[in-house]
């Protein structure tokens, strides 16, 4: 008898096997979940089937992974050793079987699950959105032990295997087809009959073409340096070691963790331990404590109206719709709402790939320069310039006409909430919702509550969030709430730097040094300086403006949208002189006032505690998630 698994043969003589974990809303590999895996294999072998197909009985998806709270309880390197060492032979005897094997999969396949996957002879992927394939181990400090380096460059050609591995980004159900990752990509209603025909037909699996096995052998030292390359582009070796141990792993141990020596830095026991790994598990758990928030809300958005289609308001709107709602955008005039429209055009067909689709989503974004849609709208979104007053006579406009059900939102960044809603007879209703810069990009977003928010109106408003595949954070209504108001510090102290004399390669290269995503001055080009310059006014509590900033707004040098702030533009990019030597402590100057900050807004009860504050400022800002966010490296670094 197993608890989590569920054996059954069909009239064709083929035998499937499906993971329905107890007690969990998602399959994971649990230590009792792969125990009576190893029983199942004994059960098959008996029968000696036609074929055996493994299914997940989860609506969620096929398998989420590894069990990560089993991962967080070892605290040593036997423990470690035999953790991988379990998968690693029970997925090399999955590969290994006489009869054909074969992965169903439908919904999420990640890690330890594409794993599995790897080790059946086909893979047959589902056609629907939430299919989704990765191999994400980098992302949280650690690599795919069990079997995942040896077997995805067998499969899919060793660059591209190699890309997926180290950027731990998941591809969809066509791609895995067109990829060769998948034998075949079907509809949901012949998924079943697809997966037996193909077990019991029993042909020979796809094989690499001769260039793609060279590569992968005698000529793996050619992908081996252009994938280093492009790691170094984007991690440093002291920050995150996974990506460098995996490349190490492939090329000289034939994927197998367990063969390196353990004086070795690829080693198991360096890459378990590595305060690294222990702090990327940590933004794992703050990344789904962000996304539990919502589950007290049944709240579901059919319907969005967005008032305002500048660059916010025209890709919240664009998002919406990506997201499978209907939006109506409303604008002064069609001509205003026209580049949103053009550029939401761009997003769809970058995202889908598919003009078809990308038309059909964009059939789904509806120019609305009368408002027309908001009396049907579940949710509507204020996205119109920083102005007050502007805002009043909006919302007096807007209140009237919404449904008593629908969310009232505002996407004010400066403005305080509660001055917002003081013109609206129901005040209540109103929550911020407040999107970052690109929308698109950038998984954050902050839910405000004002004084007097209602509970079950802020409540709605983070289920909305978490239903356009955002992490909606709960903050209190206060200038510049958690994001902006420990972002404008940082900038206006690497401004500080400018004004001393120091280049702005120099100040950007200490921050890129620390670890973060991008440096403080090419942020504020981005960000505008115009825009920087207000919002330091206000957050930066300086008595002064810096001098070199005041002087580019004065010039009409706003940054990038102008092509020249502290860097000159072309095509977009930053065009920047050496950094030459930088400053030991310059890093250190330039995160102080960020990471004072955050404490402060913590002490304040802008945000509830502490790990709040830390999900907030790695997913708003992209601050180094090596270090576990900035509460974090305060308490481990100046306590």
């Amino acid at each position: 008898m197993m608890k989590h698994w569920r054996l059954e043969s069909d009239t064709h003589g083929v035998s499937w096997a499906t993971l329905d974990k107890q007690g969990s809303s998602a399959n994971t590999l649990s230590s009792e979940v792969m125990s009576e895996l190893s029983q199942l294999l004994d059960e098959c072998d008996a029968k000696h089937p036609q074929g055996l197909v493994f299914r997940s009985g989860k609506s969620a998806g096929f398998i989420a992974g590894a069990d990560i709270e089993e991962f967080t309880r070892i605290d040593n390197a036997a423990a470690a050793h035999a953790l991988v060492q379990r998968g690693w032979d029970l997925y090399n005897r999955l590969a290994r079987l006489p009869y054909p094997t074969l992965a169903l999969v439908r919904g999420h396949c990640m890690g330890g699950g594409l794993e599995l996957a790897l080790a059946c002879r086909y893979i047959v992927v589902v056609d629907e959105p939430g299919t989704k394939l990765a191999l994400p181990e980098v992302m949280l400090g650690i690599v795919p032990a069990w079997g995942g380096m040896l077997r995805l460059p067998q499969r899919v050609g060793p660059a591209v295997a190699l890309d997926m591995m180290l950027t731990g980004k998941s591809i969809d159900a066509r791609r895995a087809k067109r990829m060769n990752l998948a034998d075949e990509c079907v509809p949901p209603r012949v998924m079943e009959s697809a997966a037996r025909m193909l077990v019991v037909s029993n042909q020979a699996p796809r094989e690499l073409s001769l260039l793609q096995k060279l590569l992968n052998g005698p000529l793996k030292g050619i992908v081996l340096s252009q994938a280093k390359k492009q790691v170094a582009k984007r991690a440093r070796p002291e920050h995150y070691p996974a990506p460098y141990a995996l490349l190490d792993i492939w090329a000289h141990y034939g994927g197998n963790a367990l063969a390196v020596p353990a004086d070795n830095p690829s080693s198991l026991d360096a890459i378990f331990f590595s305060p690294t790994t222990r702090s990327l598990i940590r933004v794992f758990f703050l990344q789904e404590r962000l996304k539990g928030l919502s589950k007290d809300s049944r709240f579901s958005a059919r319907h969005v109206h967005v008032v305002g289609a500048g660059v916010m308001g025209g890709d919240i709107a664009a998002w919406c719709a990506l997201r499978g709602m209907t939006v109506t955008l409303q604008d002064q005039t069609i001509e205003r709402i026209a580049p949103a429209l053009a550029r939401a055009a761009k997003l769809f067909e970058k995202r889908l790939r598919d003009k078809k689709a990308a038309r059909l989503v964009l059939d789904r974004l509806i120019p609305d320069p009368h408002g027309s849609g908001v009396a049907k709208a579940d949710v509507v979104i204020e996205a119109i310039f920083e102005n007050l007053e502007a805002k009043h006579s909006l919302f007096k406009t807007i209140e009237p006409q919404l449904k008593s059900t629908a969310i009232l939102a505002s996407n004010t960044s400066s403005l305080r909430l509660a001055d917002i809603a003081s013109v609206l007879k129901n005040p209540g209703r109103l929550v911020g919702i407040h999107f970052f810069n690109p929308v698109a990009m950038m998984p954050l977003v902050e839910v405000v509550a004002g004084e007097g928010t209602d509970t079950k109106a802020a409540a709605n408003a983070a289920a909305f969030v978490r239903s356009l595949d955002k992490l909606p954070l709960p903050v209190k209504d206060r200038p510049g709430f958690l994001v902006n108001a420990v972002l404008a510090p940082y900038m206006h102290e690497a401004m500080r730097c400018i004004d001393e004399g120091l280049s702005p390669a120099t100040v950007d290269a200490a921050a890129l040094a620390f670890g973060m995503p991008m440096g403080p001055l090419e942020l504020a080009d981005t960000v505008g300086l115009d825009v920087a310059l207000a919002a330091g006014k206000q957050l930066a509590a300086s008595a002064s403006a810096p001098k070199r900033l005041s002087e580019l707004v004065a010039a009409g040098n706003l940054g990038k949208k102008t092509g020249k702030g502290f860097y000159v533009y072309v095509d977009g990019k930053p065009q920047k002189e050496d950094a030459g030597s930088v400053p030991a402590a310059l890093a250190k100057r330039l995160l102080q006032p960020l990471l004072d900050a955050t404490r402060h807004l913590v002490a304040e009860g802008v945000v509830a505690d502490a790990e709040l504050a830390d999900a907030g400022v790695i997913f708003g800002t992209g601050f180094a998630p090596y270090t576990g966010g900035p509460m974090n490296y305060l308490k481990e670094h100046q306590s």
